[in-house]
């Protein structure tokens, strides 16, 4: 597999920038942006996919983190 050119890169990022964009409008109700997800796994490599999946749910979980605190679980009395 060959590495995509500069104009697949920029159609891979814009259709995930806007399936990123429908999912944050849509409280990450995939199922309203099939659509946008569907091209955007069209437009990008599978490896791609898979690695903007993972940053996205870190990168939520991040700002969950910056926002809300880190609350450690309650102790179930043991030590």
């Amino acid at each position: 597999m060959s590495a995509p050119t500069m104009e697949e890169r920029k159609a891979c990022w814009a259709a995930r920038d806007e399936f990123w964009r429908c999912l944050d409008g849509h409280g990450d109700d995939a199922a309203a942006c099939e659509k946008l997800r569907l091209c955007f796994v069209s437009r990008c490599p599978q490896q791609w996919v898979k690695y903007f999946d993972k940053r996205r749910d870190f990168l939520k979980y991040k700002k969950k983190l910056e926002t809300e605190g880190y609350h450690p679980r309650e102790a179930d009395g043991k030590s």
